[in-house]
């Protein structure tokens, strides 16, 4: 299974969501890390990124972006290859 990293805030629907689509695809473990209580992590995600919303999102260290990328690559039919690369 690939290594899946995501930047997250305690209150975010979005990241929400995409935990819960990533677990549905059987995704068992996350990395995440929580940019509303390590401010110097948010720097991090925003220097990797280039934005600062939540959630963002990796997968085996590529960029996928927010909650609306990944659901369009599980709609593509191309978020299953990713996460068995």
């Amino acid at each position: 299974m690939a290594k899946v990293l995501m930047y997250s805030t305690q209150v975010c629907p979005y990241c929400i969501r995409a935990e819960n689509l990533l677990r549905a695809k059987g995704v068992e473990h996350i990395e995440k890390i929580m940019v509303d209580t390590d401010l110097a992590q948010r720097t991090v995600m925003m220097q990797r990124t280039g934005l600062r919303t939540v959630p963002q999102i990796f997968i085996n260290d590529q960029h996928i972006g927010g909650y609306d990328a990944l659901h369009a690559l599980d709609q593509r039919g191309e978020l299953d290859a990713l996460l068995t690369a």
